[in-house]
């Protein structure tokens, strides 16, 4: 992460009201966009991604397989594009399937505040992870990671927990 990295602000409507430095943006809880990427393989099984242990929150926290901020002039495929590439190393088509706000503080005194776009893609190979982004990785299946996060929630990010629920229902009623 650089000092300099910059987040979208966001009204309620999507719709760009200026940028910030993202830590700033997290201090002051102000909603932003963002998008999460969830890679399915052709056994419907999600790839997960654990944290870095050197990330700034949420450090070795299990998680959906790539998430993070658009950059001005990104559209929000390319900028998961981007993130698949960085953090899991490798590319894939994405489909963006429905956004959503929420809010979740974190001990560390930052409060993610995003209206984040959900993506997902299909891959059925190794990822060539970033140890800098990725501590580990792993498919699951779709059920076993409701029943996990029920058994043991504090393995998991704040906001795949939010997320997920959403992914699962989605996915239930489109018939994914």
């Amino acid at each position: 992460m650089t000092a300099e990295e910059q987040v979208i602000l966001v009204n309620e409507n999507d719709e760009p009201i200026g940028l910030m430095e993202k830590i700033e943006a997290h201090k002051k809880a102000l909603l932003h966009r963002a998008f999460s990427v969830f890679i399915l393989n052709n056994k419907n099984q999600i790839m997960l991604q654990q944290r870095a242990a050197g990330k700034y929150h949420s450090p070795l926290l299990w998680t959906n397989t790539c998430c993070s901020h658009q950059r001005k002039g990104e559209t929000n495929i390319q900028a998961g594009k981007r993130r698949l590439r960085e953090e899991m190393g490798f590319s894939a088509e994405l489909k963006e399937l429905f956004s959503f706000i929420y809010k979740a503080p974190f001990d560390n005194g930052l409060t993610e505040h995003e209206l984040d776009h959900v993506m997902i893609g299909y891959f059925n190979e190794q990822p060539a992870i970033n140890t800098e982004e990725v501590e580990n990785w792993k498919w699951m299946d779709i059920e076993e990671i409701k029943e996990d996060m029920q058994q043991h929630p504090e393995i998991y990010t704040a906001w795949f927990k939010i997320i997920f629920e959403k992914f699962y229902h989605f996915i239930e009623a489109q018939k994914i």
